[in-house]
């Protein structure tokens, strides 16, 4: 029976098209799978599903998806990872579950840790030269209209060239707010939504920010290297709105601040000064 599946070019590349068609027409696709973001049940012969191959240095794992949790994509992973990602499928106990859904879109750095709650993490930035600036990422509570909200804080650890350039002004704002992002002059209101961007939280953790790619499928942003963890409030805040606010500042703004009232108040000096951008993106995944 075919299955309502979509097959990504990345995806049909590494498996050939031999084996996405026999995909697409139920022979090697099961009818009911557990997504691999949300970890609900689906039914690809019911629903749209995506297809997401996860690739380690020696091992491969077809994994499906709600495609309204997930495009269908090619995620790189550990190997010692995946491994236990197949442990777990063939009923080994000391299996380590199934991979984390995320989306390879840039090379990324290694994971940092912030002092206290914020949890970050490092990925490097279009458009630096020579030496590609690191995005450093922060995970906070924002209280906007007596709501608290789910929030993301993206800081570069250098200036961002304009692509093609190699002036040494820093263009971050400036581009930022070329795709959208609105300029702040004070943090008291939700921000605009950011048409095709959203945020990724698979099996509870963070993942990427995703952009609009060119052949519509969704590419990261920002990527983190290993899935990061956030807190209970941010999550549930995160379920609760369906939303999460992203802000921007260039280098040297914001800082790593080890409490949220701390990152408030940075947030707040920012925006008084000119130098703080935000948007608002859905959620994608749980």
């Amino acid at each position: 029976m075919p299955r309502m599946l979509d097959v990504s070019d990345d995806v049909r590349a590494e498996i050939g098209d031999e084996e996405a068609d026999r995909l697409l027409a139920g022979d090697n696709s099961p009818g009911s799978y557990d997504c691999t973001s949300c970890r609900t049940p689906g039914d690809s012969a019911q629903e749209r599903t995506s297809t997401v191959l996860f690739i380690g240095d020696e091992t491969a794992v077809l994994a499906f998806a709600h495609a309204t949790c997930l495009p269908s994509q090619v995620v790189k992973v550990a190997e010692e990872q995946l491994q236990g990602a197949v442990r777990s499928i063939t009923g080994d106990s000391g299996a380590a579950g199934a991979p984390p859904a995320a989306h390879s879109g840039v090379p990324a750095a290694a994971a940092q840790a912030a002092p206290a709650a914020p949890a970050t993490a490092a990925a490097p930035a279009p458009g630096a030269q020579p030496q590609p600036a690191v995005l450093g990422v922060t995970s906070g509570l924002v209280l906007l209209e007596e709501e608290l909200y789910p929030a993301l804080v993206v800081e570069p650890t250098g200036p961002i060239a304009r692509p093609g350039t190699t002036g040494g002004s820093d263009e971050f704002l400036a581009l930022l707010s070329e795709q959208g992002f609105q300029p702040l002059g004070q943090v008291h209101e939700v921000p605009a939504a950011l048409p095709g961007w959203s945020v990724l939280l698979a099996v509870g953790q963070l993942h990427a920010v995703l952009q609009p790619g060119n052949g519509g499928s969704p590419v990261a942003w920002w990527q983190a290297h290993q899935p990061l963890q956030v807190t209970d409030g941010w999550r549930t805040a995160a379920s609760k709105l369906g939303k999460v606010l992203v802000f921007a500042a260039p280098v040297g703004t914001i800082g790593r601040q080890p409490r949220e009232d701390l990152l408030r108040d940075a947030l707040d000096k920012a925006a008084a000064n000119g130098r703080l951008v935000a948007a608002s993106m859905p959620l994608a995944g749980t």
